[in-house]
C-alpha cells in the first residue's frame, strides 16, 4: 500500500461517491487469498469484492477492510488502517487493526487481552480510560465525513475536545488505548468490515460498541450495514451518552 502511494494514487469512485484505489484492490486480493488458503472452510468478505451469501448461514465469517480511511490514504495522511476481523456465530471474536505508516498493530481475540504492538516489536496492553461524565469525554470524529450532527452531539454532551481521524478502526483503537473516550457516528453508512476487527479490540480493552440506542450490532444483517449509527466508548460513559443522544436521535438513526 505504501509503495503504491509513493508512486502516486489514481482514484476511482464506487457508488455512494466512495473512493477506491489500486492499493485497496491489491491489498484485498493479498489478504483474502491468504485467509482462504489458511481457512478454506470459512467465508471471507471484503469491502472490495462481491458479498458471498453463504455468510448468513456459516458460523465463521472473516470481514476485511483493506484500507479503512481511504480518503486519508489518498491525501497522504496517516489516519488509515488495514482491518481483519473474524465473527464466530455472529459475534466478533478476533480482530487486527494495522496502521501501516506507524507499523503499529492493535489486536485481540475472545477471552484474551487487547494488545498493541509497536514497530520495534514491543507489546503493550490496552485499557480504556475511567471517565464517566459525557462532558469530559475526548471525542474521536471523522476526518472526511464529519457532519453537522457531530456539532449537535458535542453541544448536547458538553464536549470540547475533538480529534479527527479517518479510519473508524483507528478511532475505536484510540479509545481502547485510553487516548480517546468516545466515538459517535449518527450516519447509517458503516458496514460489518468497518467494525468487526476493532469491536473485539475495544471490548477486550474494557470498552463498548453499540448502535445509537445502545443495542448490540447485528453482523447477520442481510445488507451488512449498521443502520442505526454507532457509539463507541470506554464503557464507563456509555449509558449516560446513550441517554443524552436519545433526545437528538429519537426512534431511529438519521442518515
Amino acid at each position: 500500500m505504501l509503495a503504491i502511494r509513493g508512486q502516486g494514487v489514481d482514484v476511482e469512485y464506487k457508488p455512494g461517491d466512495e473512493p477506491v484505489t489500486r492499493a485497496d484492490r491489491e491489498a484485498s486480493a493479498l489478504i483474502v487469498g491468504g485467509l482462504r488458503e489458511s481457512f478454506p472452510q470459512d467465508v471471507v468478505i471484503s469491502e472490495e469484492l462481491e458479498v458471498d451469501p453463504a455468510r448468513l448461514s456459516q458460523p465463521r465469517v472473516w470481514y476485511v477492510d483493506p484500507i479503512d480511511g481511504t480518503r486519508d490514504f489518498i491525501r497522504g495522511a496517516d489516519g488509515f488502517a488495514v482491518m481483519i476481523g473474524l465473527c464466530v456465530d455472529g459475534a466478533p471474536s478476533l480482530g487486527v487493526v494495522y496502521q501501516p505508516t506507524r507499523a503499529r498493530t492493535y489486536f485481540a481475540y475472545a477471552g484474551g487481552p487487547a494488545l498493541m504492538e509497536e514497530a520495534d516489536g514491543a507489546e503493550l496492553p490496552l485499557g480504556v480510560s475511567t471517565i464517566s461524565e459525557p462532558g469530559q469525554c475526548r471525542l474521536a470524529a471523522s476526518a472526511s465525513h464529519r457532519s453537522a450532527d457531530i456539532d449537535r452531539v458535542k453541544t448536547e454532551l458538553g464536549i470540547l475536545d475533538e480529534l479527527n481521524v479517518g479510519s473508524v478502526g483507528l478511532k475505536l483503537c484510540l479509545i481502547a488505548a485510553g487516548a480517546r473516550d468516545l466515538y459517535v457516528n449518527p450516519v447509517a453508512k458503516t458496514k460489518a468490515w468497518d467494525t468487526c476487527a476493532p469491536q473485539i479490540i475495544l471490548e477486550r480493552a474494557g470498552g463498548r460498541l453499540t448502535d445509537l440506542h445502545g443495542a448490540q450490532l447485528d453482523y447477520r444483517d442481510e445488507e451488512l450495514g449498521h443502520r442505526h449509527g454507532l457509539v463507541g466508548s470506554n464503557g464507563h460513559a456509555h449509558e449516560a451518552v446513550i441517554a443524552k443522544l436519545a433526545t437528538l436521535f429519537p426512534g431511529k438513526a438519521p442518515g
